[in-house]
């Protein structure tokens, strides 16, 4: 991702210091209230550099998981990365989340845009068949107070703090949102 980033900005160039824990530890942190199956499918929406898609693609290497985002550099750079790595869990599409046709398990999200438009992106990609105890929806990775975003949304949602497994101050205000979008 590093090497990448040199070349097109997938993340802020003032963090790549820190890539492991406000990167890559934070795009596994979903695994702390959600472990995910053999025959399930996962779609990554604005995947930027391929968070939290690839991490957890490593992670869970019999789940299907497509990494999608509307800027053709980054899936490039996200393609190439996959690649690398030798996943063949991953695929990659270039272009906006709202075209992609195909139904999944969950659809994940790291700071792309707020819950409402997330809402609108995920209608009609959602299995209504959850493999899980947990029924299908929308995993988003947030910061800071999401109180007023969280206020209007009519599906059940549970907002979990990942400060409650992470001291360090970098957690302090991420949140895991999950949104239940099918039955």
């Amino acid at each position: 991702m590093l090497e990448w980033n040199e070349k097109i900005n997938l993340i802020s160039r003032k963090d790549t210091e820190q890539v492991e824990l406000h990167h890559i530890v934070h795009s596994l942190s979903i695994t702390k209230y959600f472990n995910f199956i053999k025959g399930q499918s996962i779609l990554d929406i604005g995947t930027g550099g391929g968070l939290p898609g690839i991490p957890l693609a490593i992670c869970f290497p019999e789940v299907e998981f497509v990494l999608s985002d509307s800027i053709e550099k980054k899936t490039l750079a996200v393609f190439e990365m996959a690649e690398a790595l030798d996943l063949e869990n991953v695929t990659v599409e270039h272009g906006r989340s709202e075209k992609i046709k195909h139904k999944f398990d969950f659809i994940l999200t790291r700071a792309v845009a707020k819950t409402p438009k997330l809402i609108n992106w995920c209608k009609g990609k959602i299995k209504g068949t959850s493999l899980l105890n947990q029924p299908n929806g929308l995993l988003a990775l947030k910061g800071g107070d999401l109180t007023e975003e969280l206020e209007d949304v009519q599906y059940p949602n549970t907002c979990y703090s990942l400060s409650d497994h992470f001291e360090e101050e970098f957690f302090s205000a991420k949140k895991l949102v999950y949104i239940r979008l099918a039955n």
